[in-house]
């Protein structure tokens, strides 16, 4: 029994003997292969983490360019356009104007003194030569009578002179008296003549003076004003501002100025007919003429003043009415009509924005007429171009803009 348990002991370490000599060649193996697969493990995270760092880069620079290109976008304006359109031949245009008399004055005392009486009130109608009022004048009146009586002096004083120089050339025939003698009473007679003349012209001024004492209508019209009343003081001295006594206007055709546009100016021709309307006479429309005109643009407005001659027997069309003038073209113009919100006033002048290859040009143009909503333009812009509806007030030359939908 005892040998074999000792036999046993004796081979039982044999087999880790057996084992130790079999596992240093098992052990490189294992870790080559630990190494490759951490190496793989490694190799794939270093490209995962590669992904997501390409990714998240790529990701922000394209959120980026989005966020510039969208910021550039927002930055363009978006603006409606429209085109001009052809508008039918203007026949007439229509101008407004005031109406004048024909003939308007003030009527002014000449002689001094005090309203004796007046005859004639505010929208009298009176006649040429007809009395409008009396100016009691004492003293220009004893003016005139004292002329008067020096020039009968006078006259008395170089008749005598006559009688005088007659009888001195009679006895100087026959030696009686002195050529020194003749000769004084001869210059004596040409003295009192030369103080006849004088006097006489003294009394035609004073009678002159005196008959202003009478105030008289210059010219047949209407009295539009009467600022005096009896027995107020009426000062014609020269060195004292005078008082308008009466307004007198000539109403029985009247006078209506009006500034034709340079591009009409040719209807304003002496001689073309033409028609007023005023807005107390609707529907009605009165005749008249155009007689002159001022040959000359004025440079401010490029505008031509015109008058315009209007029949008024029945005395119905009022001095200083406002009234339309209405002048008939020779021919037909064709022009272009816009939108009036179209247009930008600036500092410059007047200017649209039209929109060409994208970008903003402020035109200038020069206005035909003004229809209300629309207006024609005469120069600056032609039906094909695309004009900005609403323009903002801070649209610059150059400026690019984004086109929505055309406007009617």
């Amino acid at each position: 029994m005892t040998t074999e348990t000792n036999t046993s002991n004796a081979e039982v370490p044999t087999e880790p003997q057996t084992g130790a000599e079999h596992a240093p060649e098992t052990k490189p193996a294992v870790r080559s292969r630990s190494s490759k697969g951490l190496l793989i493990v490694v190799a794939l995270a270093a490209l995962v983490m590669a992904y997501l760092i390409y990714t998240g880069i790529n990701s922000r620079a394209r959120a980026s360019s989005d966020l510039e290109r969208a910021t550039s976008a927002d930055a363009i304006s978006t603006v409606t356009v429209t085109h001009a359109k052809l508008a039918a031949g203007v026949q007439e245009i229509e101008v407004p104007g005031n109406m004048q008399a024909f003939i308007d004055t003030p009527v002014w005392a000449r002689t001094s003194g005090y309203l004796k009486a007046w005859y004639a009130d505010i929208g009298a109608h009176v006649k040429a030569g007809q009395l409008l009022a009396e100016i009691e004048s004492p003293e220009t009146d004893q003016q005139l009578q004292q002329a008067r009586e020096e020039l009968s002096t006078s006259q008395a004083n170089l008749k005598l002179a006559q009688i005088t120089s007659d009888r001195y050339q009679n006895l100087f025939k026959t030696d009686s008296v002195s050529k020194q003698d003749v000769d004084n009473t001869v210059q004596d007679q040409a003295a009192k003549a030369a103080t006849v003349k004088s006097a006489e012209a003294n009394v035609r001024r004073l009678e002159q003076l005196v008959g202003y004492e009478k105030i008289y209508a210059p010219f047949d019209g209407v009295i539009t004003a009467r600022n005096i009343d009896t027995g107020a003081l009426v000062d014609a001295g020269a060195n004292t501002q005078g008082k308008e006594l009466f307004h007198l206007a000539s109403t029985s055709t009247l006078r209506v100025y009006v500034n034709v546009p340079e591009v009409y100016s040719r209807a304003a021709k002496p001689g073309v007919a033409t028609y007023l309307t005023l807005a107390e006479y609707p529907g009605r429309w009165f005749p008249g003429k155009v007689v002159r005109n001022a040959n000359a643009i004025d440079q401010a407005s490029r505008t031509l003043l015109v008058e315009v001659d209007v029949p008024n027997p029945s005395g119905e069309l009022l001095p200083g009415s406002y009234v339309s003038a209405h002048l008939r073209l020779p021919a037909k113009v064709q022009s272009l009509t816009v939108p009036a919100n179209t247009l930008l006033f600036r500092s410059e002048g007047l200017r649209v924005a039209v929109v060409r290859n994208g970008r903003v040009a402020l035109v200038p143009v020069i206005i035909g007429h003004d229809y209300g909503q629309d207006v024609e333009l005469t120069s600056g812009i032609q039906s094909s171009d695309s004009i900005i509806v609403n323009p903002s007030d801070s649209i610059a030359e150059g400026q690019e803009v984004r086109v929505s939908e055309k406007g009617a």
